[in-house]
């Protein structure tokens, strides 16, 4: 897997791009649990992309609903749900995975820009839907690499006025007058959630630079010899 340079971004890809799980090898496995995220680097990929919210507490955990098993976690601490917390994905994958880091909600990323640092992570993206959850993170550092995620076109908007390196955007939108718009930028595109083999490959002809799926076996297949 290519490597950044020190706050220097997404690598550029040659060959091929980025492949991810989608909250892990999430078609397999438990979505956004250790053992998604082995078996999407098991399959091939170079990474994952898993789901960050804050508990009563302030301690960031690994969930992409707002409720787990009948328990609202914001108003949970960390101790009351048995979930990963974010530094310990971050030290157990870190110097080995490309995370994509995506908040779900607003709240204080000191804990997980401190896990990267301390870590030596270099391949990672923060993501977030929210414009206001990407301008506060780079509040906290103007050097961390930033993805806005976008479904329709209306979030489509925000990008370019937002200090993003990326833009995430649904596969449905992934059209080549969008990508060649973005990377034409100096912005690099992400895709998601990218489940046929036909569409991987088109997106992969587009120039994207990382391919986000569910089914990570199938991904790591369809890019095994490039």
């Amino acid at each position: 897997m290519p490597s950044f340079g020190k706050a220097s971004g997404v690598p550029e890809m040659k060959s091929r791009p980025l492949l991810l799980g989608h909250r892990g090898a999430s078609k397999y496995a438990a979505e956004n649990s250790i053992a998604a995220f082995d078996l999407a680097l098991k399959h091939g990929c170079d990474g994952f992309e898993f789901d960050v919210r804050y508990t009563r507490d302030v301690r960031c955990i690994v969930c992409h609903d707002a409720v787990y098993r009948r328990q609202r976690i914001a108003s949970r601490t960390f101790a009351e749900l048995n979930l990963p917390d974010v530094e310990q994905v971050i030290q157990k994958y870190g110097a080995r995975a490309f995370l994509d880091i995506e908040l779900k909600v607003p709240g204080d990323a000191g804990p997980i820009l401190r896990s990267l640092a301390e870590a030596q992570s270099r391949n990672y993206i923060i993501s977030s839907f929210l414009p206001e959850v990407v301008r506060s993170v780079a509040d906290l550092e103007n050097n961390c690499p930033l993805g806005l995620i976008c479904e329709n076109p209306a979030q489509l908007r925000s990008w370019p006025a937002l200090p993003v390196r990326a833009v995430m955007v649904h596969w449905q939108l992934a059209e080549r007058n969008l990508v060649d718009e973005i990377r034409s930028a100096g912005k690099q595109v992400f895709v998601w959630t990218v489940n046929k083999r036909k569409e991987a490959e088109r997106l992969a002809s587009l120039g994207v630079a990382g391919i986000i799926s569910d089914d990570t076996k199938l991904l790591g297949e369809t890019f095994k010899d490039r």
